[in-house]
This record gives C-alpha cells, structure tokens and sequence, in this order.
C-alpha cells in the first residue's frame, strides 16, 4: 500500500502569493508589480533572468515567463528561431520563443488551476526550477549560433551534452 502524499494547496493565495513567498525565502530581488504580477531578477549559471509572472483569477491561470539576457540582432533572428524550434521538443515543461516585436528569448510556461483547490509551493518551485535549468541549458546554444558561427544543429547538439564532473 502506498503511503497517502499530503499536498500543501494555499486555496485563499494567489500563486503570485507563493512565488513572492519563495522569492523573499532565496532572497531575490523582485517586485510585486500588482495584485496579479511579479517580477524577479536571479543569477542563472551564465547570466541574469528577468522573470515575470501573471495570475488571471477569470482563467485560473499563472503565465510565467524568464528573460533571457542577451540580445538577438536582426541578421540572426532566423537562425535562433529554427534553434529555439528544434529546442522545445526535447523539453517537458515550457517553451522557448522570441515575442515578434522582441529581440529577447524567453522561457514561457502556463499553470492552469482550474478545478484544483489552489496552488502549491511545490508547483512553484518546479516552474522555478525548469525554467532556470532550462535557461542556462540553452544559453550557450545561443552563444554558439550568435558569435560561434555555429548552425543551429550544431549549436543544440553541444548544448544537449550532458557532462558529469568537472574537469
């Protein structure tokens, strides 16, 4: 007989609530931007995320977003598109886009909590979590296509390598 998991739902908090929550406790730099936004800044492996997250009581919906920075100049956009295509199948949680009037990358992933008792803190921190060691996983792809000279293949199959250790 398997032993009954305990869930911790917050019913009366909006997940803004818990993601504020979490962003006081790793002491981050954010900003309640309004009843239904936050924004934080964080150090990921190779640079800093703007993340954003927006909560649609009507939807019972969370939109999360994590900013990559770094800029993708005009003549390379093509190149990143078909990078960041090639790239989101072979992630589970979220996706990878460039917004058409942007020229930043963004992690983007949507909770819906429509049916369910409210958030959890766990469901928080898997969203944090994703899209941080998904940022920082495609980070040197873009490296490599925007300054490597490397196709977009060749530029995802480097940053799909799993290392162990150190060297």
């Amino acid at each position: 007989m398997q032993p009954k998991v305990e869930e911790n739902y917050f019913p009366y908090s909006s997940p803004i609530s818990l993601l504020e929550e979490l962003f006081f406790q790793f002491e981050w730099n954010y900003d309640r931007t309004g009843d239904g936004e936050i924004a934080a800044e964080i150090e990921g492996r190779w640079c800093t995320y703007r993340l954003f997250a927006s909560w649609r009581q009507d939807l019972e919906c969370l939109m999360f977003s994590s900013l990559i920075d770094i800029k993708v100049p005009a003549d390379k956009r093509s190149q990143i598109e078909i990078l960041l295509s090639n790239m989101n199948p072979k992630i589970w949680l979220g996706h990878f886009e460039i917004a058409p009037d942007d020229e930043i990358p963004a992690f983007r992933y949507s909770l819906t909590l429509r049916g369910n008792p409210g958030a959890t803190l766990e469901q928080m921190e898997e969203i944090l979590s994703a899209a941080v060691t998904e940022c920082d996983r495609l980070y040197p792809a873009l490296q490599f296509v925007l300054w490597g000279g490397k196709t977009p293949e060749e530029a995802l199959m480097a940053a799909m390598l799993d290392t162990h250790g150190e060297a």
